[in-house]
Parts: C-alpha cells; sequence; structure tokens
C-alpha cells in the first residue's frame, strides 16, 4: 500500500502559448514543476496515486492553440488518468482505479435524463478541477465515478489510462449514433489517438463494415489489422475526390450507398467536409473531434436525405466498465496503440506531439 503523501507534485502549465495578432508575435507556453498542497478530503472524495496519464490533443490544445481551461493558469492539465486510491473513502482505499476524464454533478436535469456526459457542472481533471490534473504524482477526486479495476492480468496499469478518454469517447459516439449490429461505418481520422479506437469499437460492437479514411498510409495499413474492412488515403484528395472514391468501393464491394453512420474524429475543417460530402439518405454524421474550423452546408439536404448531423462529448462514467471489460478481453486492443515516457519529459512531449501526430498514444509516468 503506498504512502499518504504531505505534497503533491506536478507539471503546471503556468501560462499557454499566445499569438498577438496585430503583432504576429508568439509568446511560448511555459511548463513548470510544482508543488501542491494535499487537500484535506471530504466525504466521497479520494486521493490517488497517478501511474500514468495520457497526452490527448485537448491538452495540446489547451497549451499551443488557445482553448481555454474553466480554472485558470497555473493549472495542472492531463485527464486519462490510471492510478491507485492511496487515501479517502475506505472501500475504494488500496483499490487500482481509472478516473473519468468528464464527472457528471448527478443532480442536473442533463445528469436525470440520461445525457450527464455533457452536465454543465461536470468536473474534469485539468480543466475545471481546480488546480489539479493528471500530469502529477498525485490527485483528488470524487469516488462516486470511479471505475474500478479488478483483474487487469498483464496489462500495465499506466496502460489503462487511455481508456480514459481515447477509448470511452468512441463508444460514448457509437451509444449516441445507436451503433447497431450489422451498420455500416465510416470513421473520418482514423488512424488518430481516438480514432483507431473507433474504428475497434465499431466493429466490436457488430459493425459490418468499417471503412476509415485518414492521410497516413503506414498507420491506415495498420488500422486494417484492427477494425478497418477498407481505407481511403485522402492525402491531397478535396472532399468531392474522396466521396467519388468512396462510392466506387462501396459500387465495386456490393456495399449500399446510403444508411452509413459517418463519425468525425479529427476536429479539422479538411475532415468535416470529407464527413458533409458522405452523408446521405438516412445515415448519420457524428462529430467527435473539437475543433475551431467552419464548414459550409447545405442543409437542405438534410430533409432531403432524412439525415442527421450530432455531436457528442466525452463518455457517461457508467459506461466505463463495458469499455474496460471489451479492452481486457481483447476485443479493443491497447497494448499496440499505446507507449510510456517518464512525466519529465512533458514539455519535449507536447512539442513532439503538437509537431507530428505520435503513431501511439503517449501515456506519462511519474518519476519525480
Amino acid at each position: 500500500m503506498a504512502a499518504v503523501p504531505d505534497k503533491i507534485l506536478t507539471w503546471q502549465m503556468v501560462q499557454p502559448t499566445t499569438y498577438n495578432r496585430e503583432t504576429k508575435e508568439v509568446t511560448p507556453g511555459k511548463i513548470e514543476k510544482a508543488e501542491l498542497p494535499v487537500p484535506e478530503l471530504k466525504s466521497g472524495e479520494v486521493l490517488v496515486e497517478v501511474a500514468g496519464c495520457g497526452v490527448c490533443h485537448t491538452d495540446l490544445g489547451y497549451f499551443y492553440d488557445g482553448v481555454p481551461t474553466v480554472s485558470k493558469p497555473p493549472l495542472t492539465l492531463g485527464h486519462e488518468i490510471a492510478g491507485t486510491v492511496v487515501a479517502g473513502d475506505e472501500k475504494w482505499v488500496g483499490k487500482e482505479v481509472i478516473i473519468p476524464a468528464v464527472m457528471p454533478c448527478r443532480q442536473c436535469i442533463f445528469c436525470k435524463t440520461g445525457r450527464g456526459n455533457r452536465c454543465l457542472g461536470q468536473k474534469m481533471p485539468g480543466n475545471s478541477l481546480g488546480p489539479y490534473g493528471g500530469f502529477s504524482s498525485h490527485i483528488p477526486v470524487p469516488s462516486v465515478d470511479l471505475c474500478a479495476i479488478k483483474d487487469r492480468g498483464d496489462v500495465p496499469l499506466a496502460h489503462l489510462a487511455v481508456v480514459a478518454d481515447a477509448a470511452t469517447t468512441p463508444y460514448q459516439a457509437a451509444r449516441r449514433a445507436d451503433l447497431q449490429p450489422g451498420d455500416n461505418v465510416v470513421v473520418v481520422g482514423i488512424t488518430g489517438g481516438v480514432g483507431q479506437y473507433m474504428g475497434q469499437t465499431a466493429k466490436a460492437l457488430g459493425a459490418h463494415t468499417v471503412v476509415g479514411i485518414a492521410r497516413n498510409q503506414e498507420k491506415l495499413d495498420r488500422a486494417l489489422k484492427y477494425g478497418a474492412d477498407f481505407v481511403i488515403n485522402s492525402t491531397d484528395k478535396d472532399a468531392r475526390a474522396v466521396s467519388k472514391e468512396f462510392k466506387g468501393l462501396c459500387k465495386q464491394n456490393g456495399l449500399p450507398g446510403y444508411g452509413w453512420k459517418i463519425f468525425e474524429v479529427t476536429g479539422a475543417k479538411a475532415g468535416q467536409e470529407i464527413g458533409l460530402s458522405l452523408l446521405s439518405f438516412i445515415g448519420k454524421l457524428v462529430i467527435v473531434g473539437f475543433g475551431m474550423a467552419k464548414a459550409e452546408y447545405a442543409f437542405g439536404r438534410l430533409m432531403a436525405f432524412d439525415a442527421e448531423i450530432i455531436g457528442t462529448w466525452g463518455c457517461l462514467p457508467e459506461y466505463y466498465p463495458v469499455v474496460l471489460d471489451m479492452v481486457l478481453a481483447g476485443k479493443i486492443n491497447i497494448a499496440d496503440f499505446v507507449q510510456t515516457r517518464p512525466m519529465s519529459s512533458i514539455a519535449e512531449t507536447f512539442a513532439e506531439a503538437h509537431k507530428v501526430s505520435p503513431a501511439r498514444r503517449i501515456v506519462l509516468t511519474p518519476d519525480f
């Protein structure tokens, strides 16, 4: 049993990167090692010793791209967290857990009507949980939404951090789309940190056909081994060209041109335009990836197609055990999509991941 610390060691975003539109001057962001006091735990709260915290595109958005956080810097980022409870609620002490990336209030109308994943009062580590985030030695969190890890076999605890967001967000998206066995699915951005799990999740839930679209051919080839039945390389192609290739693929393989459930995971304008171009009769376009870009669309087509465009956010904590079971049963592979690095490499890791999306999700492990 790990000892209860007298302080929390952490890597804090002291200031995000800023851009002056008038002078065009860029002021680099700063991440510094810091110490925080261990707060007095209230009833229903626990202190978790962090085993690993995943580096998410959202963290990079906060640090580099001007995406605002609820709690203002200095702030510890990180919301994909696995670890061990070391203090607080007695029934949790000693247990290995995954901390949900979004924790609903459980009181509002959103929560009471099954939409708690978008609860307006939700708490998110590394954003709206005070100064606390996952790139730390420890983190205080409510215990009500923790996902207990009962038998992980030889899977490293740190690897399971990616269940909190990267692997659960696709499951919520699938539920939002009412994905059913036999459905045909497109994943725009299947090679990304969330997209690779979107493809696997769709297949694990019984999708008949999964078509993956992205730009990296090496990663597309990998996707064919993990969920995708067909792939389309969108490099140097506009949405119309991708749509034409997709229609040809459907015709060649006897697949329908209607009823597809399309998951747009990139958050980029190009990805959104591809998703919109593929939306056809009785289809659904589910927006999973976040971005600041704007895309144009003739909304009259929705009426003509009797189609839908749906947004989805995070994942309800009650779905975490389902996804964890899928991971531990081998229905969703994380081993081939995760790498670990020491947390002291956080600045270099952020810079690298912001420049080029890593082949494997990076999980930082404490080395204070």
